[in-house]
């Protein structure tokens, strides 16, 4: 496993993670749980951050299951453990929170050398992890780390820790200390899984985050995507059939659009969610192509950030969503988007710019493209306003 350099730093409320190969700075366990906090979005009931936990594990010990089932065929194994001991960390520290402790109390008396909480780091926890080891030796970290947290669910089905932290606390370090070893057994550093874990959630959460620079900052406004576009987007029939048009400054702009799909879905309406790229992400070779401003000046670029399989990328990409945002009536009750749905949106788009965006800048562009889609398709008539200095996507009535 390649060793890292992390630094973690803090502009109001807003965590980078920066990486590079040459070594890893530890973790103090204090700075994970302070952007745990920053991030935890639940209420302050311990039981969402306890059934958070519970499943976690439960899903660290699945990773073995898969690897043993699918062998090869497993793609992503060591790439998963690492994500999922992040996580058993992070609600480690939101339950800890919740019962009046903290994860630094708890590590600290878990490696048991009176190191101060403020001072102690992930990686002395789990230090000894530079190779994996059998099969056998993580399935016995991980069947004592499943037995801890059943003692838990017990403790916490029957009240145990109500107003008890010394409990809390306690079956916490009991907790954590077969976390150490699976995750040694693994050859996963908790420093990395810690710093993964915060890079993560910076990237989902924004917490105050300035809006990422444009692709196409500083470059000739031939070459830009439009800084502010009024498109007015309208069904109309054509031998008796739906067509939709798009016109913009009083010129028609791209083909004229059905479903493409039986039964209708009105996905003839997408471009909106092109523009919702665009306007929002700063990114979209669909409405660079349309309005003609790829980068032709750089080559490389046009070839393969403006070229035909972006542009396959950002259809195939929009095609995914809408699917899914079909069976949750288009996000109409949505004001989150679920994390897998957005991981799997940075996966589509891995090897191509927006790959560097953060998922809260994607959930925004998803979600305001569907509620202007939402309103398009109610009207089948309407002017979508693009506002690239709002990040912003609007929807105009057309008389």
């Amino acid at each position: 496993m390649a060793a890292y350099r992390v630094t973690l730093e803090r502009s109001r409320d807003h965590w980078r993670v920066k990486m590079d190969e040459q070594g890893r700075e530890p973790l103090r366990v204090s700075d994970f749980e302070e952007r745990v906090r920053l991030t935890d979005e639940m209420g302050p009931e311990p039981d969402t951050a306890f059934l958070g936990l519970f499943g976690e594990i439960g899903s660290l010990v699945s990773a073995l299951k898969k690897r043993r089932r699918d062998k090869d065929a497993y793609f992503g194994y060591e790439r998963g453990v690492l994500e999922e001991v992040g996580d058993v960390l992070w609600y480690a520290s939101a339950f800890a929170r919740r019962g009046g402790t903290s994860l630094a109390e708890v590590a600290s008396r878990a490696i048991g050398d009176r190191t101060p909480p403020n001072r102690v780091t992930l990686g002395e926890i789990s230090p000894n992890c530079e190779q994996p080891v059998s099969e056998a030796v993580v399935e016995t970290a991980l069947l004592d780390l499943a037995g801890e947290a059943g003692d838990i669910a017990h403790r916490f089905k029957n009240g145990t820790y109500k107003d008890n932290a010394d409990a809390v606390r306690g079956d916490l370090v009991k907790l954590l200390r077969p976390l150490g070893r699976a995750s040694a057994a693994f050859g996963v550093s908790l420093d990395l899984a810690g710093y993964r874990n915060v890079e993560k959630t910076a990237s989902r959460w924004r917490a105050d985050a300035d809006w990422p620079p444009l692709f196409d900052e500083g470059l000739d406004t031939d070459e830009q995507l439009p800084r502010f576009l009024r498109v007015e987007i309208y069904q109309r029939p054509v031998n008796g059939k739906d067509f939709v048009f798009q016109r913009c400054n009083g010129i028609l702009i791209g083909d004229r659009l059905t479903d493409n799909h039986h039964p209708p879905d009105f996905y003839r309406f997408h471009d909106v969610f092109h523009f919702a790229h665009a306007a929002v992400l700063g990114w979209s070779p669909v409405t660079r192509a349309l309005f003609k401003v790829k980068r032709k000046s750089f080559p490389d670029i046009d070839e393969n950030e403006d070229g035909a399989r972006a542009i396959l990328i950002e259809e195939g990409l929009t095609t995914w969503i809408f699917e899914t945002a079909k069976e949750h009536q288009f996000f109409a009750n949505t004001d989150q988007l679920g994390f897998d749905l957005l991981k799997a949106v940075n996966a589509f788009v891995v090897g191509y710019e927006p790959q560097r965006l953060p998922m809260w800048l994607w959930e925004r562009a998803i979600l305001k493209g569907y509620a202007v889609f939402r309103q398009l398709k109610e009207a089948t008539r309407g002017a979508v306003l693009a506002d690239m200095s709002q990040r912003d996507l609007r929807f105009e009535p057309l008389p």
